[in-house]
């Protein structure tokens, strides 16, 4: 029988490839539903801007005309 030894560091390499494994399917599987709900209209867009709340206003130098010069 064939014994393998396995240290920590190989130990720990294997523990990272198995949580990055699982990260990636799960953070795949999530941006294939959204494009697959999308797709099927079953996600709802907002024609909203994203920045609808702020309030800013002009300063003069940017309202200025040629004609104003």
């Amino acid at each position: 029988m064939y014994s393998l030894y396995f240290d920590p560091g190989l130990g720990a390499m294997i523990l990272q490839a198995i949580i990055a494994a699982v990260a990636g399917v799960i953070l795949f599987s999530k941006n294939v539903m959204y494009k697959i709900k999308t797709l099927l209209g079953l996600i709802k867009h907002d024609d909203q801007e994203l920045f609808d709340d702020i309030n800013v206003n002009d300063s003069k130098s940017e309202n200025k005309t040629d004609s104003d010069h």
